[in-house]
C-alpha cells in the first residue's frame, strides 16, 4: 500500500525508543524549518512534522506555543517557530535547535575528539544563515517585514542588485576559503572532513538562493571561482538520504516564504 503524504512526514519513533522529535513550524513552506528537516532526513532520524501531519491540530499546537499568555511550564515562552519538542524540552530559534540536535544526531565532531568543534560548526552555520537566508529574505523585504512586497518593490530592486553584485560573492568567497583551509580537512566538507549540520544548512540556503536568483546563480556557478562550494552543494544533494527526501512529498515547495522568486529582482 502506498503511504500517504501525511504518513511520510510523520516519521515517529516506537514506544521503546527515546522520546520522538517533533518539529513545529508553519505548514507547507520550507523556511527556517527546512534545515532542521534536513538534519533529521540526512541522518534517517524519525520525527514528526507537526503542522504538515495534521494541519488543524498542528496549527492549534503552534498557536498555543507562541501565545502571549503566560505559561505555567518550565519552558520559556516562544516568540516564533521553528520550535522543537523533544520529551519535556521545548525550544525555539533555528540556531539554538541546530546546536541542540548536532551532538544527538552525530552532526558535530565527538566532544572527546574535538572539544571545540561544535562551536566551529555553529559559527559556519550562523554565517550561512546570515548570508543566504537572512540577507536573501531582506532582498525582497528591505524596508518593512510586515508590508507587502509590492509596497517596497523599488527598494527591493536596489537591495537585490547589491546582494547579487556584492553580498553573494562575498559569502561564497568566504565558504570557498573555508573549504581550502586546514580546518576542512580535505575540502569535501566545511569542517573536520565529515558531514556536519553546517554543510546541511549551507546546502539548504544555497538551494533557496538558486530558486530566488536563478540567473545570477547560473552566472556565478559558471565563473569557476567557487568550485569547491558548488561541489559541496552537489555532494550533499547526492547523499542517498538527502536525495530521497528531496524527491519525496515531505519536501516543501518554495513560495511566499523566505526564498522567493521575483523575475525583476534577478539579474537580466
Amino acid at each position: 500500500m502506498t503511504s500517504s503524504p501525511a504518513s511520510k512526514r510523520a516519521r515517529t519513533t516506537d514506544s521503546s525508543s527515546s522520546p520522538p522529535y517533533e518539529l513545529i513550524y508553519w505548514p507547507t513552506i520550507p523556511g527556517r524549518g527546512e534545515p532542521i528537516r534536513l538534519c533529521f532526513e540526512a541522518t534517517s532520524t524519525p520525527y514528526t512534522d507537526v503542522t504538515n501531519t495534521s494541519k488543524s491540530d498542528g496549527m492549534q499546537t503552534l498557536k498555543s506555543l507562541i501565545s502571549p499568555s503566560p505559561s505555567s511550564s518550565t519552558n520559556i515562552p516562544h516568540f516564533a517557530p521553528p520550535i522543537l519538542k523533544h520529551g519535556d524540552l521545548i525550544i525555539s530559534q533555528l540556531p539554538n535547535i541546530l546546536l541542540y540536535l548536532g551532538p544527538k544526531l552525530g552532526l558535530v565532531p565527538p566532544e572527546d575528539e574535538d572539544e571545540n568543534g561544535i562551536y566551529h560548526v555553529n559559527q559556519l552555520a550562523l554565517t550561512a544563515l546570515d548570508g543566504f537566508l537572512n540577507e536573501a529574505h531582506d532582498s525582497h523585504h528591505p524596508v518593512a517585514q510586515g508590508a507587502y512586497y509590492e509596497e517596497q518593490k523599488d527598494a527591493a530592486k536596489e537591495r537585490s542588485k547589491d546582494y547579487i553584485a556584492n553580498r553573494l560573492p562575498k559569502f561564497l568567497t568566504y565558504f570557498e576559503n573555508v573549504l581550502n583551509s586546514d580546518a576542512s580537512k580535505g575540502g569535501e566538507f566545511l569542517y573536520g572532513g565529515r558531514l556536519t549540520y553546517a554543510d546541511l544548512v549551507l546546502f539548504q540556503c544555497l538551494n533557496g538562493v538558486c530558486f530566488a536568483f536563478p540567473k545570477a546563480v547560473e552566472r556565478l556557478r559558471g565563473g569557476g571561482e567557487y568550485e569547491g562550494v558548488w561541489k559541496l552543494y552537489e555532494r550533499v544533494k547526492g547523499r542517498k538520504e538527502v536525495e530521497e527526501y528531496l524527491g519525496s512529498e515531505r519536501r516543501m515547495k518554495y513560495g511566499n516564504g523566505i526564498w522567493r522568486h521575483y523575475g525583476e529582482l534577478d539579474e537580466d
